[in-house]
């Protein structure tokens, strides 16, 4: 599809500059929003109506938030083709609501190593749930629009201002790209720093 319609995101930040004049913009224009730990404590804070990712889920975080949002209630409805009959289908026998905008900064690795921490405390800054739904959304971005970061939030805006609240399939494309940039450079970090 060339237009898709934003109704539904899924927002899980480490930086949260910019996230509540986003997200709020995202409330104004009747997007349903999603959301992980300090992420939805932030939007919650600002007043802005949001689901957590436990409530869509049926299942809490668990191991300290190692696992989050790796759950099939996410990533179906991140990786559902919308022009799919069959994919949709299976969402709703699954009673699977789809994601429109996966909106996914990673944890800081890279203050880690600046912080100098020992290998065990680093590893504990990489993120898994995030690349996980960053390079999901970017692979699907046919039916979704990832953010990779803070900098897309204003060409966000005004690209869904200028479609009526719809995402092109040119912005979603050129975003994809930028998503698996930002998780490539996220993993080179990674391989240099643990490489003995």
């Amino acid at each position: 599809m060339d237009l898709l319609p934003i109704r539904r995101a899924i927002l899980s930040v480490t930086d949260k500059s910019g996230l509540v004049p986003f997200a709020s913009f995202l409330v104004e224009n009747g997007v349903e929003l999603v959301s992980t730990g300090g992420t939805m404590k932030a939007l919650q804070e600002a007043g802005l109506p949001v689901q957590s990712v436990s409530d869509v889920t049926g299942f809490p975080e668990i191991l300290n938030g190692r696992v989050k949002t790796l759950h099939p209630k996410i990533h179906a409805g991140i990786l559902a083709n919308k022009d799919v009959p069959e994919h949709m289908q299976v969402l709703e026998e699954m009673q699977i609501r789809p994601f429109d905008l996966v909106c996914v900064n990673l944890y800081n690795f890279a203050g880690a190593v600046a912080r100098r921490l020992s290998l065990e405390q680093a590893v504990e800054e990489i993120d898994i749930g995030g690349p996980c739904m960053i390079r999901a959304a970017a692979k699907n971005f046919h039916s979704i629009l990832v953010l990779p970061s803070t900098e897309w939030y204003q060409p966000a805006i005004e690209e869904l201002k200028a479609n009526n609240m719809c995402a092109s399939l040119l912005f979603r494309q050129r975003m994809a790209s930028r998503a698996f940039d930002a998780t490539a450079r996220y993993d080179a970090l990674i391989t240099s720093y643990i490489r003995p």
